[in-house]
């Protein structure tokens, strides 16, 4: 049974391809966190295909529902809030999370709270240490290159975004285009550390004190190097390309979110995301901040992909600060932060 003073939220995170419930205990300790993966699935697509994404939700999201309670040891009596996210995301996914948080949330009598799903990257860090405000969080995955200012829990205000492929959208495609497996941004980030960046590839700034980013011209300008060496004749060590394309993204991710972090005058700075798991970007930002007086707070890699701890630890505070949802809540792919 749970004490009194002890708070039990469940997560539940269907946005994309991963199935995922997780029990945390006051917003900061990992009770029970499954993900079911579907990356075989999707792999021979070259991405996900989200109506396969919504079958294995289906099929899976009550099989790790039941796994996450057998891990915490504990039952649906003993949880105080589902939380779940809300968006964004593939909406046919997003949907399947929502309707089991619901029927959970009807059948038990359950508080609902719905949660950002960029917010919850952000708060995997909570699992690492204390959020100290103000701070600063980098978010960058397959379908976000955000830089967010908190000035307090659950304040978000975006100070710069992508204009087009999100930074992890670019791997993915860079990848595709050397024939790489997907999701291709571990294997760039292998083949990186293998090259050398011999290659000169361009640097989007967009303006000075711009904290906006843009990738899609990257992209572009590796693809027609490889095409315009293929016409004449000429091979491109692969490890090269990558180490210039990796080279080009983390300069410009670190630059601005050091820039950042110094003009708002911030305590903390957050690494969140799936392409916070990449090696390059971590080392990047460890050797950037290790002079600062800025804490650089990095979530170990179990925790940059997508997971419902996360989700949960979100849930914790705005379910303490009387945020509540109802069954009329959707699933929302475009949800504003």
């Amino acid at each position: 049974m749970t004490l009194k003073n002890d708070q039990y939220i469940l997560g539940i995170e269907t946005s994309c391809d991963e199935t995922a419930v997780a029990i945390v205990k006051n917003g900061k300790e990992i009770i029970a966190n499954v993900v079911a993966s579907q990356i075989e699935s999707h792999k021979r697509f070259g991405g996900v295909v989200p109506e396969i994404a919504s079958r294995h939700h289906v099929e899976q999201v009550t099989i790790v529902l039941e796994e996450a309670f057998t891990q915490a040891n504990l039952t649906i009596d003993d949880i105080d809030a589902i939380a779940v996210t809300e968006g964004p995301g593939l909406v046919g996914a997003l949907l399947i999370g929502v309707n089991a948080a619901k029927a959970l949330a009807l059948c038990h009598n359950k508080p609902l709270v719905g949660v950002h799903h960029i917010a919850g990257h952000i708060y995997a860090n909570q699992f690492v240490t204390e959020m100290t405000f103000p701070l600063l969080a980098l978010v960058v995955s397959g379908g976000h290159t955000e830089l967010i200012y908190m000035k307090e829990h659950a304040s978000f205000d975006v100070i710069g975004e992508t204009l087009d492929d999100a930074a992890g959208e670019a791997y993915d495609k860079v990848a595709r285009t050397l024939n790489l497996p997907y999701p291709g941004g571990p294997h760039i980030d292998r083949l990186a550390h293998e090259g050398e960046a011999t290659i000169n590839l361009p640097r989007a700034w967009l303006g000075e004190g711009s904290f906006n980013f843009s990738f899609s011209g990257l992209k572009s300008a590796v693809i027609n190097t490889l095409h315009n060496a293929e016409q004449r004749g000429e091979t491109i060590d692969p490890k090269n390309l990558a180490a210039s394309f990796q080279a080009s993204v983390i300069e410009v991710l670190v630059k601005k979110t050091y820039d950042a972090a110094q003009q708002y005058n911030v305590k903390q700075v957050l690494l969140a995301g799936g392409v916070a798991a990449n090696k390059g970007l971590r080392a990047a930002l460890t050797d950037a901040f290790q002079n600062s007086d800025i804490e650089l707070v990095i979530p170990p890699l179990s925790l940059c992909t997508d997971n419902a701890a996360m989700i949960a630890s979100v849930g914790t505070v705005l379910y303490n600060k009387g945020v509540r949802g109802d069954m009329t809540m959707n699933g929302q792919p475009g949800l504003d932060l």
